[in-house]
């Protein structure tokens, strides 16, 4: 009896074809897998690590998109705004005032800057800026904001010191060793005090700190400085006798010098001439109230620097010697 074979149609083919894909999928993953592997070899770290930085840059990716699509709704600054309402209701809000180093200065300047923060939240203040606000005052040298939980705004301050008076045409002003104006006082307020006048001065303050410095033992004698014609210094002590002296540090720093010792020798100070003048080199010119004869006096002033010069100069070349 004769047997009939029949071909598999269509199911055998799409079989075949299935196998044929299989084998092509396998070739392509073996292949691949050797190029991954030869890369993997060649990187300075493990497939673990390289997938943890994968990981890394597409989290980083995602919140870098989501803030800023959150920026452009504005989410952040209604977050900010609603934390601040939450600390506030919780009690970190600004409800008191601790101000530390005032000792001259009027407290009340320091009030009137921060009364804008009463009743804000904590975590919104401005420090820097709040900081900053006070360094303007003119008696603040320098000033430190600080927190203290829960609702405490504190101010350390560090004030300047008054150094002298300036006289001005309508006002008495204190300054400080650097010449900044602290404020108005009366002209009773200003005994014992250095006064200092004539145009320009407040710029000059350091420079008669200096000049003043070169004669230690006559600095606490001289009540006022007068800074003449912008170039140079009349000083007046407190007998009322009236040093002039040149133009220039250095001259003016020497004759103020040699008339520390002409002083120290003869006690020129508290005696009857009502002023010396220096302004002219190596000599000295005195004015004596009411004397018949003040070219004599001036004379002998002269003969007496000179003098004293040439003492000088002996003592250096002793001294050298």
């Amino acid at each position: 009896m004769a047997q009939t074979i029949k071909r598999g149609g269509k199911g055998v083919r799409r079989a075949a074809a299935a196998r044929t894909t299989q084998r092509k999928v396998q070739a392509a993953r073996q292949q691949t897998g050797s190029v991954l592997d030869t890369v993997m070899h060649w990187l300075p770290f493990s497939e673990e690590t390289l997938h943890r930085i994968l990981m890394t840059l597409i989290l980083a990716a995602a919140a870098a998109l989501v803030w800023t699509v959150a920026v452009m709704a504005g989410i952040p600054a209604l977050a900010s705004e609603q934390a601040a309402l939450i600390a506030s209701d919780a009690g970190f809000k600004v409800s008191h005032l601790e101000v530390r180093g005032v000792n001259r200065m009027n407290e009340q300047r320091i009030y009137e800057r921060v009364l804008g923060q009463n009743d804000r939240a904590m975590t919104t203040l401005d420090l820097a800026a709040l900081r900053d606000e006070l360094n303007q005052l003119p008696w603040v040298k320098d000033a430190r904001v600080s927190r203290k939980l829960p609702d405490t705004l504190v101010i350390d301050i560090v004030e300047r010191n008054p150094h002298a008076v300036l006289r001005k045409p309508d006002r008495m002003v204190l300054i400080d060793d650097t010449g900044v104006e602290l404020e108005t006082v009366k002209a009773d307020k200003t005994k014992g005090m250095l006064v200092l006048s004539g145009l320009g001065v407040g710029q000059r303050v350091e420079d008669l700190t200096r000049l003043l410095d070169a004669a230690p033992a006559l600095k606490p004698q001289v009540s006022e400085a007068e800074w003449v014609g912008n170039r140079r210094w009349n000083l007046t002590f407190k007998t009322g006798q009236v040093l002039a002296l040149p133009e220039g540090d250095e001259k003016s720093a020497g004759a103020l010098l040699s008339f520390a010792r002409m002083d120290g020798v003869n006690r020129l100070l508290g005696g009857k001439v009502a002023a010396f003048d220096m302004r002219a080199p190596d000599r000295i010119y005195m004015r004596v109230p009411g004397h018949a004869d003040e070219v004599a006096a001036e004379k002998r002033a002269a003969d007496q620097a000179k003098a004293e010069a040439k003492r000088i100069a002996a003592a250096a070349k002793t001294d050298e010697g």
